[in-house]
């Protein structure tokens, strides 16, 4: 059996592809800072597989915790890792540059960019042990864009997206596959983090079209896993039909 690694599986995208995989017989190795939500989220997941459930406790800007944490996988999964999903990250605050707020630029690219290194270099050693595997980046549009307001969360997904195509070059002679995959607007916990917990204004960015849901991601993600071994999808953008860039909606009046 297969083991799949994901973080910032307690919500979003990382939930949603922990069900999909999970459904399909894949061994979890889950990981979040919000503790609390372990128990529900094994009780959900138990309902649709019968692998093994293992979480790790940690916020993967904190270096130490990371290395600690991935020593501590049980042998067996660590021997059958085959899928790692850098999932966490979040954007915070939409003020211009000059406006900015110094604590939401650090959490950004702490959690962004340095987590999702330091969770790879954690991690790739497992998979090159076990002859191979698969990372999957979630990137944005946000890194292929910029708009008003994103400056340094689109600093951080361009940087994403940069290391993708960086990580495909040097782990190519390992038979590690990349893929970067980009999604546009998506009915998440994102707007929420964003606007630190403001509801209607999270609520409004969705208003008047049909946006992604974590499920489309979460297909996205086992489709680039499941490509015969000869092929990779190195990079997929992925926006809602009433999407066309990062600022340019079709929405419909209420």
């Amino acid at each position: 059996m297969k083991t799949i690694l994901i973080t910032g599986a307690t919500s979003g995208f990382g939930l949603a592809i922990a069900k999909k995989f999970y459904a399909q017989g894949y061994n979890l190795i889950l990981t979040g800072r919000r503790k609390e939500r372990f128990a529900e989220i094994e009780s959900i997941l138990t309902e649709l597989g019968e692998g093994k459930i293992h979480f790790l406790h940690f916020d993967v800007r904190n270096n130490e915790a990371v290395k600690q944490a991935v020593n501590q996988i049980p042998a067996d999964l660590a021997n059958s890792l085959s899928i790692l999903v850098n999932n966490a990250g979040l954007a915070l605050g939409r003020s211009t540059i000059d406006a900015g707020v110094t604590e939401d630029w650090d959490a950004m690219m702490d959690t962004n960019v340095k987590g999702l290194l330091y969770v790879s270099k954690a991690v790739i050693p497992l998979l090159q042990n076990n002859g191979g595997g698969q990372i999957v980046n979630i990137a944005s549009i946000a890194g292929k864009e910029v708009y008003p307001g994103g400056n340094v969360y689109c600093a951080s997904k361009h940087a994403v997206d940069a290391l993708s195509r960086a990580m495909r070059i040097d782990l190519l002679k390992d038979n590690i596959a990349v893929s970067n995959i980009a999604p546009g607007a998506a009915d998440t916990e994102f707007s929420l983090v964003r606007f630190k917990g403001d509801a209607q204004t999270a609520k409004d960015v969705y208003k008047g079209y049909t946006p992604l849901f974590a499920e489309d991601i979460a297909d996205a993600v086992e489709f680039v896993c499941n490509r015969p071994r000869h092929v990779n999808i190195d990079d997929l953008l992925i926006m809602p039909r009433a999407q066309a860039n990062a600022t340019i909606f079709k929405k419909e009046e209420n």
